[in-house]
């Protein structure tokens, strides 16, 4: 059974083989036309070498599927080869022709043509022998006539080794291809993983501890169970939030789209739903999509900062490509605030975010820095290195969330 490799391979020779038959006759056969009393012939013969050439060529873009019967391809091309040999009365067109004939059958059937070969070659040395006896050339011609119905035979072999190595290569690019994508499907389900486990499952695992503790303080603590109760209510909601928040971000994550216009395009929907001004400079910088993706989430939440705490009246984003990797930098006129040296420290203070965006910019191997003063707004810049390749190092804790 042919494999789709085999069949893309022999598409793409078979178009490159009648290209350079065609070049190849027409050029000998041009040249022939100096030599000859009667051009009648060589040029009939140049004639159908293009309209079968131009034919053969519209029917494989038509119908690609053609290469897939190889036997039909191989009898349609050996009838052109007699119809020329006919035209052209045996000159060197005919044996151009013939010898492209020999290196397009090994390109659609390998090396079952070799019958084909042989055949080719028979009928180019009976030709041989009826030019040599009506024309009588000198002995070295004569040599180089007898060796040329061999052409075919060798151009064919060339033609199975090109196809075989084009197929090749097509199949290792294949399983590249495939596996790329499967790891890029595994990342993104580990990502959602990550997400779902950071912020909805934590939710839904308070609402059902408070749900199980309901039923038994109904009777004994009515206070209580109305605590609980609105704890179960509360913890839905927000678990519904989150959901609907990580399903937007999601719908916002297009890698077909690049990522400075996605950048944009948050800023300038943050602007209008906080009614701060944004300012954006932005430089055309496409980072894996990982790094992507955390850049992005650490911008909502940085835009989300701004808009709960800082009492900003305009925000700077800036995108930039650095020498060793990408930056993004978040900068706000509001109030700001003192900065520990450890941001850990900044979790018990119930700053959950900065903590956060801290630990994202580690999963993709970058590195945050928070610069604040009390009045003098604040600073929020993530750098993450890229190799030469635009690839990104991962993080152990990555690795191991994957």
């Amino acid at each position: 059974m042919r494999s789709a490799s085999r069949d893309v391979a022999a598409a793409a020779l078979t178009r490159a083989a009648l290209i350079a038959r065609a070049a190849a006759t027409m050029s000998a056969a041009a040249a022939g036309l100096l030599l000859v009393d009667d051009p009648g012939p060589v040029l009939a013969a140049l004639a159908l070498v293009a309209v079968a050439t131009a034919a053969q060529l519209g029917a494989l873009a038509r119908w690609p599927g053609l290469v897939a019967r190889p036997a039909a391809v191989v009898a349609a091309d050996f009838a052109l080869v007699f119809a020329v040999l006919a035209v052209s009365r045996g000159g060197i067109a005919y044996f151009c022709f013939a010898a492209g004939s020999g290196g397009l059958a090994g390109v659609v059937l390998g090396m079952r043509a070799l019958p084909v070969w042989v055949a080719h070659a028979a009928v180019s040395f009976a030709v041989t022998a009826e030019v040599l006896r009506r024309s009588g050339p000198p002995a070295e011609i004569a040599a180089f006539v007898v060796a040329f119905p061999m052409a075919g035979a060798l151009a064919g072999l060339g033609a199975v080794v090109a196809t075989t190595a084009l197929t090749r290569h097509l199949e290792l690019s294949t399983r590249l291809l495939v596996a790329a994508q499967r790891s890029a499907a595994a990342d993104e389900r580990a990502r959602l993983a990550r997400e779902l486990h950071d912020s909805v499952s934590k939710t839904l695992r308070g609402v059902s501890l408070a749900a199980l503790a309901l039923p038994s303080s109904l009777r004994r603590q009515p206070a209580l169970a109305e605590h609980l109760a609105t704890t179960v209510a509360a913890g839905a909601s927000a678990a519904a939030r989150q959901a609907r928040e990580l399903l937007e971000e999601m719908r916002l994550d297009v890698p077909d789209r690049d990522f400075a216009t996605s950048v944009e395009e948050l800023c300038e929907a943050w602007a209008a739903a906080s009614g701060v001004a944004v300012r954006t400079e932005v430089s055309d910088v496409q980072p894996p999509v990982m790094v992507c993706y955390e850049l992005t989430r650490i911008l909502r939440e940085a835009l989300a900062n701004v808009a709960r705490h800082a009492g900003a009246r305009r925000v700077v984003v800036r995108l930039a490509r650095t020498r060793r990797g990408v930056l993004l930098e978040v900068t706000d006129d509001g109030a700001g605030f003192t900065v520990p040296a450890d941001l850990s420290r900044l979790q018990s203070a119930s700053h959950f975010g900065i903590v956060g965006m801290a630990e994202r910019a580690r999963m993709v191997g970058g590195r945050l820095h928070l610069d604040s003063v009390p009045g003098g707004g604040s600073t929020v810049a993530v750098h993450v290195p890229l190799d030469p390749h635009g690839t990104a190092p991962r993080h152990p804790s990555a690795a191991a969330a994957s």
